[in-house]
């Protein structure tokens, strides 16, 4: 083959490659409808928006309900916790001055 014909075939192949690339990779997704279209509803009426909107009021009206029992740090039981923690004072001599160093210039 000769040198011409190959160098059409290699910029072919690249142009190709690029366009493959391109609508794999960077082509937006389809367009999806915005999730916060409760208030502009494009179906009937009591449609599948305010399905939505019910069942969104109505997961915030019980975790309105949650109450948490404060009793609990006033037991005795949680008094006589103890902190056990430990602190931890470094040594100082740890590591090299310059860790990027070439190894043996630190003499």
């Amino acid at each position: 083959m000769d040198p011409k014909r190959k160098n059409i075939f290699v910029i072919l192949g690249i142009v190709l490659l690029a366009v493959l690339i391109y609508v794999l990779f960077f082509r937006g997704a389809p367009e999806e409808a915005p999730l916060t279209s409760l208030g502009t509803s494009t179906g009937a009426p009591g449609g599948e928006n305010t399905e939505i909107a019910g069942d969104f009021l109505a997961l915030l009206l019980s975790v309105k309900n949650i109450a948490l029992d404060t009793s609990v740090f006033a037991s005795p039981a949680f008094r006589t916790l103890v902190d056990s923690s430990i602190d931890l004072v470094p040594e100082g001599n740890e590591g090299r001055a310059n860790p990027f160093a070439p190894l043996g210039s630190e003499f």
